[in-house]
């Protein structure tokens, strides 16, 4: 991963695909030593976080983190998950934020020289196209040391550089928390799963 000292960087963390990510590779997030780390790599614009929410729970395991996020430097975008019936009457959750993601990148590109995408979905293909078009730099962050590997073939070609997240588990990583509670199963990983716990 290049940068440069005066680079103006931007950071998109789609949460629940990093949360996946890391869950596989057996560590933890420490969301302190990620904003740290860039920082020093360049003049950081914002970092973004992306969640879906769980709306009327009397209590949500993510809710500490997305409040800790929100006081220590990231820029949260969340919004509702929605609910649905499975096919075998399965209670399910979705909370995709892709477009979110694709709007926010679009509207920052012209004001910096670097994005740093922190998540492997293929469906961003076309959108780190468009970014680079207008002279950004953009480079992706996920894992193929999973089984099976959460980063996109077509996602990884077209990032100027792929940086897989096992590689960066002693700079931005912390042992994984087992405790963490099982939840709604969903299509995507309920909010509760999603995440770890901030460290404060």
């Amino acid at each position: 991963m290049t940068f440069y000292p005066n680079d103006r960087i931007a950071l998109f963390i789609d949460g629940a695909n990093l949360y996946s990510a890391a869950k596989s590779l057996g560590f933890d997030i420490d969301y302190k030593k990620l904003l740290a780390e860039f920082r020093t790599r360049g003049l950081l614009t914002r970092a973004y976080y992306y969640t879906a929410l769980v709306e009327n729970e009397d209590y949500s395991p993510i809710r500490p983190l997305v409040d800790w996020l929100d006081y220590n430097g990231y820029s949260l975008v969340t919004k509702t998950a929605r609910e649905y019936t499975d096919s075998q009457g399965r209670k399910r959750w979705r909370g995709d934020m892709d477009v979110e993601i694709a709007v926010d990148m679009m509207e920052i590109a012209p004001h910096v020289d670097h994005v740093v995408l922190f998540s492997g979905d293929g469906d961003f293909r076309k959108l780190v196209e468009t970014v680079q078009s207008k002279g950004v730099r953009v480079t992706v962050v996920s894992t193929v040391k999973s089984q099976p590997p959460m980063a996109s073939d077509d996602l990884r070609r077209q990032a100027d550089s792929f940086v897989d997240l096992q590689d960066l588990a002693t700079i931005i990583g912390r042992p994984a928390r087992p405790h963490l509670p099982r939840f709604i199963q969903g299509e995507t990983p309920a909010p509760a799963e999603r995440e770890a716990d901030a460290e404060a």
